[in-house]
Parts: structure tokens; sequence; C-alpha cells
């Protein structure tokens, strides 16, 4: 059952392949594109040549994608592990990104997803930084192969791709077929390039437009604006192949355009890099960095350069064609090879121009407490661990305090409300929208952040616990341990319920017609307050290692529930009276109310978790024994 849509949508990818081409041979187009034969259109016509270069860079870009989805496919579409398992060796890091571009046909595609795993934290800056290198050597493989003069055979080709992927048995077979097909296609798109360009071999505009090339920065600035637009260098290495093949240009005025293309092919990673951490947005600027840089030591000896590979072709008999295939080759090669042992300087340069942002104490994600320095003496290491415990609780009292604001405080209900405009205004100005603690954060902001620190906590606690539980400590020592472990799991627990249930409850609130009703409000409120109290103990429970809290929020535990439930039955007969304000929110109120009570629960299982584990003061045993005996007392005395 599930194979079907696949099926269909390969079938219907065959058909529009297919149809495109039928459209190409046999279509009322211009004789430019049509004329696959024809050696020179009767008529010069601008319009024509137009068609022929869009139409013909489309198909050259559509049997790029084409072959670029079959490779991926053949080799298993494993360019994402292969990148995310490199190791710090930059040598290794420069041939899997050669490698993974060749494969991928795209040094942009490449650098994405290096800004995807820099910001996963997957990968370092330097580490990506020689997949980078790597990455501009591998799309050079591109132009090598475009620079083959195989436009006769590209409607053989896409014949043969096209039956593979029609006739494929597996899913290899038809990813070969894919593979073919997209070459046939792009060489199909190079031929009708290549014929809408050949009356302008006849033309002195633009044969002078082709000398104009030959200054550098012209040169440049045209290869770096079609790659941008087109978001292919390989696309303008092609054009390039074309025009040289047509003698329309020089090696010297090609040489610049390939310079400028490689500039251009940043702005990929440059958007790539909006949004992202600060670390992702350097591996952006490290692929500018290098492109600019490149461009920069070559820039000056053009004319020695393109004599280089003069001397090169000499010895095979290359054409322009192949010679700026292979001025783009050791451009590439020569900058990888150059910058490779000085990536820790660039990785230098670039901390130095978009440095770390600094972070306010209060905000860093860190463990205030436990050191592993103590990790040889337990009771202290166990003293260390309870007080960070302490601060998870804080953390969670916090949060709890901030998430009731937005449900009770709804900027949109306090406008509808008919009161006069200055009241209104007050209401509004009085809302808190700040984070109590930290001012340059909103009360969302505040929650997240508190949030990641407490998963950041509950991480480095529980492997601080297993340290402590893994050296000579008494059987007390690990039992309190591994009741902490289980405590600190409650409590990241309890994080998630505000985070992840709350905070979307805050916009389905916020959709709403009606606001709560003041009794909702009310009780809403009371019973948040009753839950701020359990963390509020439970903090101080672990703070003061006083297990008499502990016992009192085992105490309020069944009244709180008990008062949850008497709620909930208030709200419903409200509901039963026709109370619009509860019937339109009480979806909202009875799920908010429900979470809190999750809170409580987890509340009184951390605590008797606590006081199973934590070794009684005899001070605090007497107390106890002290109220139980007068509770009992009353009983009798009843």
């Amino acid at each position: 059952m599930k194979k079907a849509p696949e099926t269909g949508l390969c079938l219907s990818s065959i058909f529009v392949t297919a149809l495109l081409i039928w459209v190409s041979l046999f279509g009322h187009l211009p004789s430019a594109m049509a004329g696959a034969g024809a050696l020179e259109p009767k008529v010069f016509s601008w319009a024509d040549i137009f068609i022929g270069l869009a139409g013909g860079l489309a198909f050259f870009l559509y049997g790029m994608e084409k072959m670029s989805n079959g490779m991926k496919n053949t080799a298993g579409n494993k360019m994402r592990s292969i990148l995310a398992s490199l190791t710090k060796n930059r040598i290794i890091a420069l041939i899997v990104g050669a490698f993974v571009t060749m494969v991928i046909q795209s040094s942009s595609a490449t650098t994405v997803m290096l800004v995807s795993f820099v910001q996963a934290g997957l990968l370092n800056l330097v580490q990506s930084m020689g997949v980078i290198l790597g990455a501009d050597i591998g799309t050079t493989i591109t132009a090598q192969m475009i620079a083959f003069k195989l436009t006769d055979y590209a409607l053989l080709m896409v014949a043969i791709g096209f039956c593979l992927k029609l006739g494929g048995k597996t899913e290899r077979s038809k990813s070969v077929g894919d593979i073919v097909l997209g070459f046939g296609i792009l060489f199909f798109g190079m031929k009708l390039m290549s014929d809408a360009m050949n009356p302008l071999r006849s033309f002195p505009a633009f044969i002078d437009l082709m000398k104009d090339l030959e200054n550098p920065l012209m040169g440049i600035l045209f290869g770096a604006a079609f790659t941008a637009v087109v978001q292919s260098s390989s696309a303008t290495t092609g054009v390039l192949i074309v025009l040289a093949q047509q003698g329309l240009i020089s090696l010297e005025g090609g040489i610049p355009v390939i310079f400028g293309a490689n500039i251009g092919t940043c702005v990929t990673a440059a958007l790539a890099g909006i949004g992202a951490s600060r670390e992702a947005k350097r591996v952006a600027i490290a692929h500018i960095m290098f492109k600019i840089a490149g461009v920069g030591l070559f820039i000056f000896w053009i004319p020695q350069f393109a004599d280089l590979i003069r001397a090169l072709a000499g010895k095979f008999g290359s054409g322009t064609a192949r010679q700026l295939a292979n001025a783009h080759t050791l451009f590439n090669v020569s900058l990888g090879l150059f910058f490779l042992p000085l990536i820790p300087v660039f990785s230098k340069i670039i901390y130095f121009i978009y440095p770390e942002k600094e972070t306010p104490k209060s905000q860093e994600i860190t463990t205030w407490y436990i050191e592993d320095a103590v990790l040889e003496t337990p009771s202290l290491a166990i003293d260390l661990a309870r007080a960070e415990i302490s601060r998870m609780a804080k953390l969670l009292g916090r949060m709890l305090n901030a998430i009731i604001i937005p449900f009770l405080s709804d900027e949109a209900h306090i406008a509808n409300k008919g009161k006069p405009d200055e009241e209104a205004q007050l209401l509004l100005k009085e809302i808190p929208k700040i984070d109590a603690i930290h001012k340059d954060l909103t009360l969302l902001q505040g929650l997240d952040l508190r949030e990641e620190k407490i998963d950041f906590l509950e991480q480095k606690l529980s492997a601080y616990l297993t340290h402590i539980a893994q050296g000579t400590i008494t059987e007390e020592q690990a039992k309190e341990v591994f009741g902490m472990v289980s405590i600190v799991k409650d409590m990241e627990s309890m994080g998630d319920i505000i985070h992840r249930n709350m905070i979307p409850l805050i916009a389905k609130k916020k959709r709403l017609r009606y606001d709560f009703s003041l009794e909702g409000k009310e009780e809403l409120l009371i019973y948040h307050g009753k839950v701020s109290k359990q963390i509020r103990y439970l903090e101080a429970a672990f703070k003061e290692t006083d297990t008499k809290l502990a016992h009192k929020i085992m105490k309020k535990e069944r009244k709180y529930l008990d008062l949850e439930s008497s709620y909930r039955a208030r709200h419903l007969k409200r509901i039963v009276l026709k109370n619009e304000e509860s019937i339109e929110t009480t979806e909202v109120h009875l799920e908010l109310m429900d979470l809190m009570k999750q809170i409580v629960l987890y509340s009184a299982n951390i605590a008797q978790t606590y006081i199973g584990t934590t070794p009684e003061t005899c001070e605090d045993h007497l107390e106890i024994q002290k109220e139980e005996e007068e509770k009992n007392e009353k009983k009798l005395a009843t």
C-alpha cells in the first residue's frame, strides 16, 4: 500500500521529463531552440537568442538536479552521515568534502549541510573549514564532465536514461537511469544554448562585450552576479564552456568569470546562515572568506595563470573549453592545498571578526555547585549535588511564576471589555512582558532559557551522581544518590510540563473569543499559588536538608488534589448554567488545571523519594514524631 504513491510520483516525473523533451524537439518553438541540427538561424533575432538561452539553461539546471538526485540515491543517501561523522583531521575533512560535493553535484548544498550540522553541534568551525575547501574541489568535477563535448549524444543519453528509469526493477537501477537521463538533459540544454549563441559569433557588439570580460573586475562582477542569480557555479561554468566552444570568449576572459562564480556561490551559504547560531554563521563567513581571499591571490597574475593552463593544455591538445575547466579545477585545488594548513589562523580571524556574544553570567547555562574535584569525597559531592537540585527547584518556581501571566492577562480581551481607554491602557501597561530576573529577555524567552538550564542540569547531575555511585560509598550514601537521580529526572519532567504543554496553551487561549470567567480566573490563580508553594518547599527542603518540609509537601498533596476536583466541579457547574465564558474556555481551563495537578503529583513523588532516601537528623525525626502524636491525640479526642 505504501509503495503506490512513490510509483505514481516516479511515473509522473518520467512523464514530465519526456514531455519537456518532446516539446523542445517537436513543439512550435523558435528555430534556435528546436533545430538541434541547424547551423544558423535564417534571421538574427534577439527573441530567439533569449528563448534559446533561457530554455537551454533551464534544461541544464534541471538535468543537473536530476543527475544529482540519482547520484545521491545510488550512494545510499548517506552523504549527511558521512559529513556528520568527520574527525578532527583536516586532510580527511578535505577529502570527504570533495567526495560529498562530487556526489551531490553542489558545493552550495554541502555548505548548507555544514551550517545545519554546526547549528546542531555535530561539527565545529575548524572541522567545517576543511570540508568547505574540499567542497570547492569537488564542484570542479562537474566542470570537467561538462567540458566533454557530448552534446551530439545528448538525446541518446536521454533515451537510454528514460528506458532505464521506466524499466528499472530496483531503486538502484532507476537511480542509474536518473543519472544518465540527467546527463542527457544537461548536455541537451548545452546544445540549445550553443545553437542560440551561434549568431553572436558575427555580432560585433557581443564580441566587444566578451572582450570586456578580460578586464578582471568586469569578469568577476559578471560571474558573481550570474552565479548569485542561478545559484550554481556549475551553471556559470557550463555557459562559459558553451561560449568557448563557439569561440566567443578567450581563456583570459573566462578566468575572471570563474573567479566571480566562486564568489557568487557564497550567496547560498550566506542565506543559510541567516537565523542560525553564531557558530553556524561563522561557517558562512569562512566560506566567503576563503573565496574572496583566493580570488585576491590569483587576480594579479591572470595572464601568467592563463599561460600555465595553456602550457598544460599543449601537452594534451585541449581547446579553450577544456582549458577553462582546467583553470577552474587548478584554482580550487590550489586554494585547498594552500589554505588547509592555515585553517587555525583563519578560524582566529573569523572569531576576531565575529566574536562570541557576551552573555550575562545569570544567563549562562552552566553548573554552579557541583565540582569534579570533590568526587573523591562522596559526602561533600552529595551535598553539592543537593545544592544544585535546590537550584533546579528555584528555576522551576520561576518558570511556574511566569507561565500563569499570559493566561490571566490577555491584551486582546482587556481591550474588548469595553473599559474606558485610560483604564484599559493602564491595565495593559501593568501586564508584565519582561522576564522578572533577566530584563533583556521577554517573558517567553525567560521560560525558554530556564527550560534549557533545567535540561542541562539534568544531564550534568545525572552524570555527576553516576560518578559518585561508581566510587567508594556507604550503603546509606548509595541509597541517597540513587534517590537523587530519580528526583532530578522528575524535576526535568516538571519543566517539560511547563515548556512543552503549558506554553502551547497560551496560543490556544489567545484564539478564543472569550476570556476566563472571573470565578475561573480566581480558581486558577489560587490553585497556581498552591502549586508554587509546593515548589518553594522543595527548593527549601534541598537547600536546608529539611525532611520536615518534604513531609509537609506530602501532607498537602491530598488536600490540593481534592481542591482541584472541587474547582473542576465548580467549573462544570458554570457550564451547566450556560456561562458563555466558561463554555468557550473550558478546554484550556481544564487542561491548565490538570497540568498544574500533575506538578503537584510530581512534587509529592519527589518529596516521598527524598524522605525515603535522605538521612533524617535527630531533631527532624523527633519533631515529626511529635506532630504525629499530637495528630493521634486530636483524633482520639474527637
